[in-house]
């Protein structure tokens, strides 16, 4: 054996490894210097190999972070700037439908206050002053009678006639303001109407103000998007983050309605396509109703994309209005056409379920049970699967949001990964040249029986080189009084 054989003396095994232990400290004393410099010189290679993978990493980290940084302000500005399209629609639909009559409006609106202005001044006109003619007829009926009958009874009838004018005068006047009256009444409705118009107008006006300052806003952070302003590049990192989150909820949810459609078709397709199919581990049916569901989704996506709402193909979102809109007629033709399938599918698996049940209960010997409103769940089930594909439809919506807020965050985790791996790298590099040192001081540590002997030896050769090369000089006279005392 390999013990045996290293035995220098197998009787007396200590004293064989005291002297394999004594060869061994010798050997490493005699190669000291050689080992110390191998272990300084594969510390500082280590160290030195790891700093610059640590500058590599860094250096890869900073360019993802400004690719990153770029993608997120060209997301931010693209949104920002259809934000403002959207906004200036809004605007040129407010301005078209509801500002553009507004200069015929506003010239009927003044002739109905002109005409209403000109009614209200005629009602507060003053009484009329009596004819000229009445005046002269006056001052003759005041000349005095001087017991004449005849003249005092032409004077009397002159001041009746005088009298009789006046009320004549005064009763049309009084005719004439109770008529302006009743068309001031009859005006009252277009006042209000004018009033009621009016109001409108102002509403728009403050809609349109409103709709100003929502485009001031976006206008500021388009700015500061294009500016590169940090405090923007935080809002938009945030915003990916949050809309990662919702749209993977959402397609949770998406992902949960589809399981339950796929339970709803999977029974009746069993028995349409044949349930002992199988295509690899799967069953055809299974595949047949996975292909359906798919099939759904990829038409809802398509219809989205062909009515502008979601951006996934642009190649569908540049193509003719014409043949846009023949897209959008087909895909949703297609859609309606499977969501009746599934509606048909749901409804034959009821059938199928009551079959079943119809035969367990035949098999096991009791009466077959007619269910009562046995049809409500049936309609249930026919509801479900012709919603359920128009459902699935909008699952290309939160997908779009996902596929882009996840650019984002997977430039954000490759950031935080290559700043982890250049830290991991540098204490890699930091902790292999202390250990190259505290492996130096244990080579030493082992060794330092012959390392003392040979500190002594070299301290007596130094002490003796300098009593050789430096003799004693005369004792002084203070020198000979200390020695004396």
């Amino acid at each position: 054996m390999l013990t045996d054989a290293l035995m220098i003396w197998p009787q007396q095994p200590a004293l064989s490894l005291a002297l394999w232990m004594a060869i061994v400290i010798l050997v490493m004393y005699l190669g000291r210097h050689q080992s110390h410099q191998l272990l300084h010189t594969s510390g500082r290679s280590i160290h030195r190999t790891m700093r610059l993978c640590a500058r590599a990493l860094n250096l890869w980290q900073s360019n993802l972070a400004a690719r990153n940084r770029a993608i997120i302000l060209a997301d931010g500005e693209a949104h920002c700037r259809r934000s403002i399209e959207r906004e200036f629609v809004r605007v040129n639909g407010i301005v078209a439908r509801d500002l553009s009559h507004y200069p015929t409006l506003h010239r009927q609106i003044s002739d109905t206050v002109s005409k209403i202005e000109q009614d209200y001044n005629s009602t507060i006109e003053a009484p009329p002053s009596p004819p000229a003619w009445l005046e002269v007829v006056a001052t003759v009926a005041a000349i005095p009678r001087n017991g004449d009958p005849a003249v005092a009874k032409i004077l009397d009838k002159i001041h009746d006639t005088v009298s009789d004018a006046h009320r004549e005068t005064m009763d049309a006047y009084k005719n004439n303001s109770q008529q302006s009256h009743k068309v001031l009444s009859k005006m009252q409705p277009l006042w209000r109407r004018a009033i009621t118009d009016l109001d409108s107008v102002k509403r728009n006006i403050d809609g349109l103000e409103e709709r100003a300052e929502v485009i001031d806003q976006q206008m500021q952070q388009y700015e500061s998007i294009r500016g590169g302003d940090e405090v923007a590049v935080q809002r938009l990192t945030t915003s990916s983050l949050t809309q990662l989150f919702i749209s993977a909820l959402v397609l949770v949810i998406a992902v949960m309605g589809g399981l339950i459609n796929f339970q709803l078709i999977a029974m009746p397709m069993s028995e349409m396509v044949g349930g002992t199919s199988y295509i690899g581990s799967m069953k055809t049916s299974d595949i047949a109703a996975l292909v359906i569901i798919m099939v759904e989704i990829a038409m809802g996506l398509f219809l989205l994309e062909s009515l502008r709402i979601t951006h996934l193909f642009p190649i569908i979102g540049s193509l003719d209005d014409t043949l846009r809109r023949r897209m959008i007629i087909i895909t949703l033709v297609i859609l309606t056409i499977l969501a009746s399938v599934e509606a048909s599918l749901a409804y034959m698996r009821d059938l199928l379920a009551l079959d079943r049940e119809t035969l367990k209960q035949s098999l096991a010997g009791a009466g077959v049970v007619e269910a009562n409103f046995r049809w409500i769940p049936s309609i249930g089930q026919m509801v479900m699967g012709f919603i359920l594909p128009f459902a699935l439809a909008f699952v290309a919506i939160p997908l779009e949001s996902f596929i882009h807020s996840l650019r984002t965050v997977l430039g954000l985790v490759g950031q935080g990964f290559l700043r982890t791996l250049a830290v991991i790298a540098r204490l890699l590099g930091n902790g292999a040249s202390y250990l190259c040192k505290v492996l130096i001081h244990l080579y030493d540590l082992v060794i330092m029986v012959p390392l003392s002997i040979e500190r002594v030896i070299l301290r007596q050769t130094t002490k003796s080189a300098d009593d050789t090369s430096h003799p004693p000089m005369a004792l002084t006279a203070t020198d000979h009084k200390g020695a004396e005392s």
